[in-house]
């Protein structure tokens, strides 16, 4: 089964980043970003099988507490829901933004300029077209973890009393943009990725040059996408029922059959 539809539209070559790992410890990410551990990102638990509307871990810079700046870790709900909308019902359409189009949408336009964020992978899965199927494909660092580049936003829940915690929801969603050439024979998009270098600049929320922020994401994205390995997987990552390591074991290619 491909991955999930995105923010783009239900058609195939649409369909990026539907599905990403994120197994690393709360404690590890903490230590990884230099953030500081905030709400309920304590009670994560390691998926292999990120699918979207899960809570996932979200690195950015909070501006209202001292100090000025404060990097936190977060648990979002990937999928953003604008801050104007009645309800969360179209944050599964909504996991990925276009690099090429995030500033002018309007769901995207404030965040992209005033709230951006990062969301930590061990790797992510990606379904290349071969016939009516699609094969799955674990694509990830040598090592270490992934920093997708993202935005987020704040949605006020107007179902949840006023003062209880969980009134203010906090979403997320993961930009895209062109493959590096050993990756667009898989899909025709990727994730915007990040290194370690170009994070601060990316979490600065007094930088509102959107224009030279998403050209700096665009540059670091070309150059870490270089560098990533691929490795086909089985189709069982296709059921967001299945969530364990075992997933990421590479599938044994199908050997052709003898008759006569």
């Amino acid at each position: 089964m491909p991955g999930p539809t995105t923010s783009e539209g239900p058609g195939h070559n649409d369909r990026v980043c539907g599905r990403y790992v994120a197994d690393a410890s709360i404690d590890d990410l903490a230590a990884e970003f230099d953030a500081i551990a905030a709400g309920t990102v304590a009670d994560l638990m390691p998926s292999y099988n990120v699918a979207p509307t899960d809570r996932v871990p979200v690195v950015l810079e909070r501006t209202d507490e001292p100090p000025e700046r404060t990097r936190q870790l977060h648990a979002a709900r990937w999928g953003l829901i604008p801050s104007w909308a009645e309800d969360p019902g179209g944050a599964a359409t909504m996991i990925n933004a276009r690099i090429e189009t995030v500033a002018d949408k309007p769901a995207f336009r404030g965040p992209v300029a005033r709230r951006r964020c990062v969301l930590p992978a061990r790797g992510y899965y990606e379904w290349q077209r071969t016939g009516r199927a699609g094969r799955p494909y674990f694509i990830h660092p040598k090592r270490g973890l992934l920093a997708m580049a993202g935005v987020f936003e704040w949605w006020r829940d107007p179902s949840v009393p006023p003062g209880a915690p969980e009134r203010w929801v906090l979403s997320a969603s993961v930009l895209t943009t062109e493959p590096v050439p050993g990756l667009a024979h898989i899909h025709d998009r990727m994730p915007v990725l990040l290194s370690t270098e170009d994070i601060p600049d990316w979490l600065d929320r007094r930088n509102e040059d959107t224009a030279s922020l998403l050209g700096l994401a665009r540059t670091a994205a070309a150059r870490v996408g270089a560098t990533l390995e691929t490795r086909p997987v089985g189709p069982e990552v296709g059921n967001v029922r299945n969530n364990h390591a075992g997933l990421l074991a590479e599938a044994v290619p199908l050997q052709p059959t003898l008759e006569g």
